[in-house]
């Protein structure tokens, strides 16, 4: 290759037609350099555009995901409140009038002894959803004034809350109809009464678990003592087996002497008598 004066380049042993050939630096260097940066932009913004995408896409459905759970606030109301409407619908017909104090509080068959203790079985089968949009109010209240809350969300926890707002007043209602003023207590009763029986649940679980954990341990001390006592006896069994065994090759054994020895005699005696 021949650098020529003004700058240009050129190849010997070109072939015909292509001798006197240069190749102008510019041209290379544009060729190498000449790539616009604007596509480099371009490129770089469709790649950080699908990025984007992708990235919001993930969280658009991990937000459906979450946004979707408005399916915990299908709560309902616990059988015992239709159960309580029935009691009263029989104590009524057996002329019991609500907001009249009983003629005697202390039968525990009568009507009004049997209201209280239908209506206390409802609040206390109540506890739970009460408990739940408690626990769920103040959480649910900051998404929503956050815009952080889908529509149907929102509406799932607002019917519920109002469903189960109505039932404490309900009861409080139904609480004063038999017994004035006892919708002041008897939710802080109920209350009580729900976490007695709670934690006598839990006992009774906590009991089962450790009987059936004895009972357990006692089913492999009892095989464990049942695998020693046959392997005890297997060796028993082993050991006389031997011993047979013994006994029996002793036999053999002097059998087998007895016979070689009865052999010896009568041959020694037949070769004795021929000679003779």
């Amino acid at each position: 290759m021949n650098v020529n004066p003004d700058g240009s380049t050129t190849f010997e042993g070109a072939t015909d037609g292509a001798e006197g050939e240069t190749f102008d630096e510019e041209v290379m260097e544009e060729m190498i350099t000449g790539t616009d940066p604007a596509i480099y932009l371009l490129v770089a913004f469709i790649l950080g555009s699908l990025l984007y995408f992708f990235y919001s896409q993930k969280n658009r459905n991990n937000e459906d995901d979450y946004f979707s759970s408005y399916e915990k606030f299908n709560i309902k109301l616990p059988s015992e409140v239709d159960e309580y409407y029935s009691v009263k619908e029989k104590c009524i017909k057996a002329g019991w009038e609500p907001g009249k104090p009983p003629a005697d509080k202390n039968n525990a068959t009568g009507p009004h002894r049997v209201m209280a203790q239908a209506l206390m079985k409802r609040a206390i089968g109540d506890i739970p959803i009460v408990t739940f949009i408690q626990k769920e109010s103040p959480g649910m209240n900051k998404l929503y004034s956050q815009s952080m809350c889908s529509v149907s969300q929102w509406r799932a926890y607002q019917n519920a809350e109002a469903m189960v707002s109505t039932e404490v007043d309900e009861v409080r209602a139904e609480a004063d109809e038999i017994e004035p003023g006892w919708s002041q207590v008897i939710w802080r009763q109920a209350m009580q009464y729900h976490n007695m029986l709670k934690q006598k649940h839990e006992m009774e679980q906590k009991a089962a678990a450790e009987t059936a954990a004895k009972k357990k341990e006692i089913e492999q001390r009892v095989n464990a003592a049942k695998k020693q006592i046959q392997s005890k006896e297997d060796e028993k069994d082993a050991a006389e087996r031997i011993a047979k065994e013994l006994l029996d090759a002793e036999e053999r054994e002097k059998e087998s002497k007895k016979a070689f020895s009865k052999g010896m005699k009568g041959g020694f005696l037949e070769s004795k008598k021929k000679k003779k």
